[in-house]
């Protein structure tokens, strides 16, 4: 384990605003929990998805996602990004 480094936690709202702001170049990302859940659908009837570690970090990820859309749901795309160029901007300074 490494040192704690100095960040403070508006460091971390940063990289998450970042991140979600990242997310809507990257195509609909209400959309993502519904891709995950059929990339995972395949992924379990390979042998390689007979794994219960692997499946419960796979449904560990899709409730994540799912997470994600509902919190940001009451908020259209351009509010979103709005926001998220705004932290960006922050940052930037």
């Amino acid at each position: 384990m490494t040192k704690e480094n100095q960040k403070t936690h508006r460091d971390v709202m940063r990289s998450v605003a970042i991140f979600v702001s990242n997310l809507s170049y990257d195509g609909d990302f209400q959309k993502h929990p519904m891709y995950l859940q059929e990339v995972f659908e395949v992924l379990l009837n390979t042998e390689f998805g007979n794994d219960l570690i692997l499946r419960q970090k796979m449904l560990t990820c899709l409730k994540t996602s799912r997470d994600l859309v509902k919190v940001l749901s009451q908020f259209t795309d351009k509010q979103i990004q709005k926001a998220c160029d705004n932290v960006i901007m922050v940052k930037a300074i």
